[in-house]
């Protein structure tokens, strides 16, 4: 992890930085690298996951076997146990010419575009089983990119820009997919309209799709290699590659692991975002319920509710560089809590879409606040380069349990309460991890991270 740029500890508040230089921040041309890559990271999720099922919907597959392609998600939830050879091995040839993050996010990104290129030459009425295996190389090829790029940004920001840098890479990954879904699907019947074959516009608009990866390719070649990527490749270029795998895979865990007070952060990753996974699970059959049309869905949920995710990603990163990492988890986690109250008030208003798109922008701006915040502070738990790209995936991963898991039974909860007591249970959810923080910051756990201010 880069050097600080100011002194102040971690649970202390920073000195207040003004209006002018938080939004300068964004500026900056290592926050501006991170958002094409996060572009390019967002752009291929769509393109195995909902674009993709619309192909194949469309050529007549059936909804049996459209189910099972869920399972083609499964390397995004898996990419930690590859992500040590990310840490640890060099690829021929381009890590010899661009460095240890750069040789790798290039190459994994020739690999995806390859990837996405061999999944548009497949036809999903005649051999669907091709289509799984492209899909499946596509969501390996982009996971893999998502650590190289999780490190990078880690690596390649300082303090001062890390919540900045990932407040534009939430953004920029959100537009991806964006471009991926609605875009794919426009550009497919473009293609149609001019007069070619249903399965050809889907295979060129998935060409055009391949190619815009190159976004992030031109980005990595303009981008230098992180300082302490640089710092760890010269200090393990004489050991083997089994003991960097090594070293990458067990040194991940135990040096972690060593930290005062690790399982209680472990616990914090696991809980913090768990009131909005409670609530989310239940946000699409709640909106039915209370009678809104599919449409309603799509243009409120999806639409506006896009809108208020993007700016209240640039919102966490302007409060996360603002006060220091403590108090920034502090506002993240009461205001994502407190916004399900907009859903038990809008279960009381019932049937008004002007009511629907209040609650839903104040979840959405609140959540990425939240989002944006947490993973700064994942960031700053990652702070050996040896492992960086393996630490954070295992945090990321150990973070989805609360949306995998933990929250199944919301339905369950839902159920038995009414919709106006279940959005007032998704606030009490959140006590737990309040209650963590609370003892983590008078453990000194955020000053045990460094002189850090976000």
């Amino acid at each position: 992890m880069t050097a600080p740029d100011a002194t102040s500890p971690a649970g202390t508040d920073a000195p207040a930085t003004s209006w002018h230089d938080s939004l300068a921040v964004y500026l900056q041309p290592r926050v501006l690298i991170v958002l094409f890559l996060g572009f390019s990271s967002g752009l291929p999720l769509a393109l195995s996951g909902s674009t993709l099922l619309v192909w194949m919907r469309e050529a007549g597959v059936d909804l049996k076997t459209i189910g099972l392609f869920a399972l083609v998600g499964t390397p995004y939830t898996l990419k930690f146990l590859w992500a040590p050879l990310v840490d640890a091995l060099h690829v021929p040839l381009f890590t010899r010419a661009f460095g240890r993050r750069r040789g790798w996010l290039l190459f994994s990104q020739l690999l995806l575009i390859i990837a996405i290129l061999l999944l548009a030459m497949t036809d999903p009425a005649r051999s669907p089983f091709y289509v799984a295996l492209g899909a499946l190389l596509v969501a390996t090829t982009s996971s893999t990119q998502d650590i190289v790029v999780d490190a990078f940004r880690v690596e390649s920001l300082p303090e001062s820009e890390q919540a900045a840098g990932m407040a534009a890479y939430v953004a920029a990954y959100r537009i991806g997919m964006l471009v991926s879904t609605a875009g794919a699907l426009f550009m497919v019947s473009g293609f149609e309209s001019t007069g070619i074959t249903r399965s050809s516009a889907w295979m060129w608009g998935y060409v055009v799709m391949a190619s815009m990866v190159l976004i992030g390719t031109i980005t990595a070649l303009v981008a230098t290699e992180p300082e302490p990527s640089v710092r760890a490749e010269a200090a393990t270029h004489e050991e083997s590659a089994f003991t960097r795998v090594l070293h990458a895979a067990i040194g991940a865990f135990s040096e972690f692991l060593s930290r005062k007070d690790a399982l209680a952060a472990l616990a914090f990753v696991v809980l913090f975002k768990f009131t909005d996974a409670f609530s989310g699970t239940m946000t699409a059959p709640f909106v039915i319920d209370l009678g809104f049309t599919r449409n309603d869905y799509a243009a409120i949920v999806k639409g506006v509710g896009l809108a208020a995710t993007l700016i209240g990603g640039f919102a966490g990163g302007f409060v996360a560089r603002r006060y220091s990492l403590a108090t920034s988890l502090w506002i993240g986690g009461v205001v994502q809590a407190l916004a399900n109250l907009t859903f038990s008030w809008l279960a009381i208003v019932g049937t008004n879409q002007w009511a629907l798109a209040l609650a839903i922008c104040a979840e959405n701006f609140t959540s990425a606040i939240g989002t944006v915040i947490f993973v700064a502070y994942l960031s700053a738990l990652c702070q050996n380069p040896l492992h960086t790209a393996t630490q954070y995936a295992l945090l990321t991963a150990l973070a989805a349990v609360g949306r995998t898991y933990l929250s199944s039974g919301a339905g369950f909860v839902a159920d038995t309460t009414g919709w106006p007591l279940f959005f007032v249970i998704c606030v009490l959810v959140a006590i737990p991890s309040l209650v963590l923080l609370t003892w983590l910051q008078k453990r000194g756990h955020f000053e045990a991270l460094g002189p850090v201010r976000v």
